[in-house]
């Protein structure tokens, strides 16, 4: 017997599955920009990264269909690269095991070969996800994964945790890591929202200062 009910929720599965289809690009599930870039602020910043060294990574191909936020997301990441005070070892500790406690393959991907271009060692790297059982990390390296592991899991950095980061890190320094962990926790989701595909070409940001 005819089930048009059946047929319509038949169709309309199919046609958000054909639309899905549709707008899946190469680097995401969002359609390409036009290569070379044609949006101004697409142009400059592209251009900019590849001065720095940088390569143009899908994070910011995939960001690009909303220029001027892209740039202003761009610009808090240089000034956590570029200016920051606190070493960027720590930041990337910090930025590791974020992105694993978000799930984000595409943070880690970029992230732990940017801490080997930083010579951070690479038997530390692998370890950061189960650094409680790890002997590899010092106490200022501990300290900063406790207060990650803190307000990465609902932000409720308890007193403790908190004196602990204070015995190493000043004021700057503490807004700084906490502004790169809130950062990367969004891109996080963000990059697995959008489906953003990590880099299998060795493309990575540009590296900043070690």
């Amino acid at each position: 017997m005819f089930n048009f009910k059946t047929l319509s929720r038949a169709l309309a599965v199919f046609l958000v599955a054909s639309l899905n289809l549709a707008w899946a690009g190469t680097y995401s599930r969002l359609p390409d920009l036009p290569d070379p870039a044609v949006d101004p602020i697409l142009k400059k910043e592209q251009e900019e990264r590849k001065a720095a060294g940088g390569s143009i990574i899908n994070l910011q191909l995939t960001t690009g269909h909303a220029p001027k936020i892209m740039i202003a997301t761009v610009g808090l990441a240089k000034a956590l690269r570029l200016d920051a005070q606190t070493p960027r070892y720590i930041r990337e500790v910090a930025i590791i095991r974020t992105a694993g406690v978000v799930g984000s393959a595409y943070e880690l991907n970029q992230h732990y070969a940017l801490a080997q271009a930083c010579h951070y060692p690479n038997d530390k790297i692998q370890a950061i996800q189960t650094w409680q059982t790890s002997a590899l990390f010092d106490e200022k390296e501990r300290a900063v994964l406790g207060y990650v592991e803190e307000m990465t899991h609902g932000g409720d950095v308890s007193d403790a945790t908190f004196d602990q980061l204070a015995k190493f890190f000043n004021t700057q320094e503490i807004v700084e890591i906490s502004l790169t962990i809130s950062n990367y926790y969004g891109n996080g989701l963000l990059t697995k929202a959008l489906r953003i595909k990590t880099e299998s070409d060795g493309r990575v940001t540009y590296p900043g200062k070690c």
